[in-house]
This record gives C-alpha cells, structure tokens and sequence, in this order.
C-alpha cells in the first residue's frame, strides 16, 4: 500500500523519519520552503511524538544558550564543532529566538545563560511545533517508523535526480519518496543501522551526558545539596571543568561533571567508567592558600569546633564531611586542630579524590555521541556525499553539545538546513 502519496506528482515529496527536536523542525522548514508545491510527511515510530523535549530540561525545555557568537557556540561541541561553525552563521541561537518569538513563543535568559520559554514549561515549545507543523502543511504519523529503505534510480539518473526512496514502514506500509530525513537520535534509533545501509560509515555511540555513580561516605545522606562553583577533574583522561555540582542519592551530577562526562564521553567509555574524579570544592583556592585560609581561621576563633566553623564558601553539610575524612574529630576545636589535620583538611577542600564505579543516568540524560561520520555529510545542506537526496538532522549525526541547551541548538540548526535544502535542492541562505 502506498502511504505517503502520488509517485506521479511533478511536485517532490519528502519523507522525515524521527518526530523529535531536529525532525520536527527539518519538516516545518521543508513545508514552508515548499509553500504548498510539495508534500511533507513526518513519521515517528512511538505514538508520542516530541517526548524528549516535553521532559527535558525538568520540564522546562531549555530551548539554546545565549551564545550568540557562532565560534564562542562551536566550542561547546566536543563532536561537530569544525563542522557546525558555518552552520551557526546561518542559522544560530539569534535565528532559533526569533523563530519562536515570531511563533508567539519568548524565551529567557537565565543566569548561566540556558534559556527557557518564559512559562517555564516544556509544552509551550511542544505546542509551538505541533502548530507550525501543522500550519505548514506537514503530515504527521505516529506508530509508523522506518523499518528499511532501498534506493530506486533509473538508468539515466545523476545525482538526486531521477532517484527515490522505497521505503518499508513499521505498521506494514510502503512508500516512494523524492527526498529523505533522517532525524531518528542516536544509539539503537532505526535511522542509525539504515543510514550504514545506504552508504554511511558510524561512529561506535557512547553515552555523552551522564553522572557518576559514586559510594563515599562524604556523600552520604546529602542528596540534593549543591556547590555554586567547584573545579571537577579526570587526570588520567587530563579532563578539568568547572561549574555548580549537585550531590545525588547515588554519586554526582550538575554542570560541573556532565561537561567532563561530555568531553570524556569515549575516554571514560574505554575505562568502563572507573576511574578517580577530583574535586576542588572552593576554586580558584589551591592548597597554599586554603591552608593559609584554615590557619588564620585557626588564630580568628580558636575555642569554636572545626566541624561547625566552615572557613571557606562550603555548604555545612559537606563542611563537616570534609572535616571527618581529613581526621578531625567533631569536638575539635581550630585551636586544637594540628598543622597536619589542617593541611589534610585543605586537600579535601580543593583536591578531594572520589572513586567513579560506573555511570549513572536520570530521566534528562539521553545524549549519545556516535553516528553517522562528520565528513561524510555537506554540513552546508545536511546532505548525504555518499546518497544524493538523503539527509542528516539531529542525533543522529556524530554531533553533540556539553549541557546548558547546546544539543537542542544542534538539533534545530541541522534540521533546519536539512528541510530547506530538501525542499529547495540547493544550500539554504541565512534565516529571514
């Protein structure tokens, strides 16, 4: 059965396979480019199209990052970062603002620079795509996914034209499309085997965003707390961020090690995620300068206990932890407290070591890197080099961003020059 239209319109059809970010966003630039002289049709394989952005970011969706210079952005990508540049200059944080704004949506920008749509809730950009979508033209299936897909040319095919895609879907049907999306995510997503079968080579995915599973008594029962600022290290992957640090009920999370879990990803991978984190828990202190920090508490207040006198910007909780594993007693006071216990207690301050024994993940972790490789793909129109009319959006792509709204950036650049490259048969110039 043909599901997906007439095979005798002069008019292209294009397929989009993932009902995520990056699809949704390749099939709403696709159908506005085509403004009716062609059809869009966006399948998904689960029956809940855009879960991931309904739960990401705790509900909220961080949609970008107030980073507005592509090279500054480009950075944040350990994979894809040469190949993104260009695609930021024509379709960056500034150009993803705009088109929720002009779509009813505003957006905020918090602090650290992650920005939220002003309800602070993830439905608002849900409902702001389902309504483009469907404002543009684009059908929309759910429970249909890409079960296979050959190529069909006939003999005096060049480049894309005369080629089509034959496409098996999941729920049974068949169809022939002039052009196809792949924007499926990564790791055991369909289009990630379907993209090696029409040519592609795939780069082994690994978890990219994850916490470490810890089990230390300086952790325990301080689920929730968190540190503004601590320097987090992996020597022996020479790995070193800094950012806030939230304690978990089974290790640590927060900016500070999902940055280094990023940068990591394949390091960490080859070392089965076993390995020693380092803390600084006060930067940019060093050890000299927090134990001359702790000797003058020592000389400031010298009848008051060690445990109950945090002397450095350090939550109380974790204070008292640091004090006991540097062998200070909780009825010790600074005047008791020897040079050796205050040098130890230094270390545990800004050079705290912290066995990993495997990653952790919650429901917000779900980036990978791996896929389909870089090179093989025109980042100017996301087009395959390998299988002329097929396109990359998205996870699917060997391309991923360190935390604070950079993998939901990726996702609407690539798909967007995805769609209207599909659409239009050549590079998209910059976003009106």
């Amino acid at each position: 059965m043909l599901l997906c239209g007439e095979m005798s319109s002069p008019h292209p059809h294009i397929l989009v396979a993932g009902g995520g970010a990056a699809g949704f966003f390749a099939a709403i630039a696709a159908a506005e480019s085509l403004r009716g002289h062609g059809k869009v049709t966006l399948c998904e394989a689960t029956a809940h199209p855009l879960a991931k952005v309904k739960i990401s970011g705790g509900g909220r969706c961080n949609v970008t990052h107030a980073c507005f210079d592509p090279r500054e952005l480009a950075k944040r990508y350990p994979r894809g970062s040469r190949e993104l540049l260009g695609a930021f200059h024509r379709f960056g944080p500034t150009e993803t603002v705009d088109w929720f704004s002009k779509r009813a949506v505003e957006l905020k920008t918090e602090n650290d620079g992650r920005m939220f749509p002003i309800t602070d809730d993830s439905a608002t950009i849900v409902h702001a795509l389902m309504r483009a979508a469907s404002t543009a033209g684009v059908v929309v299936r759910t429970q249909c996914g890409l079960a296979s897909c050959v190529v069909r040319a006939d003999s005096a095919a060049t480049e894309s034209a005369g080629r089509r895609f034959e496409v098996a879907l999941t729920n049974g049907d068949s169809c022939e499309v002039d052009r196809l999306i792949l924007a499926t995510g990564g790791v055991k997503a369909s289009g990630v085997p379907l993209a090696e079968t029409l040519g592609h080579t795939l780069e082994p995915p690994v978890p990219s965003l994850f916490t470490f599973h810890i089990d230390d008594p300086r952790l325990r029962e301080l689920s929730g707390l968190s540190v503004p600022d601590v320097v987090t290290r992996v020597p022996a992957a020479e790995l070193r961020e800094q950012g806030p640090l939230l304690i978990t009920h089974w290790g640590l999370s927060g900016p500070a090690v999902l940055k280094v879990s990023a940068w990591g990803a394949r390091a960490l991978a080859a070392c089965g995620y076993r390995f020693t984190l380092a803390v600084n828990f006060a930067p940019p202190h060093t050890l000299d300068t927090a134990r001359t920090i702790l000797f003058a508490a020592r000389g400031r207040t010298p009848r008051r206990q060690v445990s109950g006198a945090p002397a450095l910007p350090i939550p109380a909780r974790l204070w008292e932890r640091l004090v006991a594993a540097a062998g200070i007693g909780e009825a010790v006071t600074w005047t008791q407290a020897s040079n050796d216990a205050l040098a130890a207690l230094a270390g545990q301050i800004v050079d705290a070591e912290f066995a990993v024994t495997r990653k952790s993940t919650n429901k917000e972790e779900f980036v990978t890197c791996g896929g389909v490789r870089l090179s093989e793909v025109d980042f100017r129109t996301m087009e395959s080099r390998r299988c002329p009319g097929l396109f990359f959006a998205g996870e699917v792509l060997d391309v991923d961003g360190i935390t604070g709204g950079f993998n939901f950036q990726a996702a609407w650049t690539t798909g967007w020059l995805a769609g209207r490259a599909a659409a239009s048969g050549g590079p998209p110039v910059r976003s009106a």
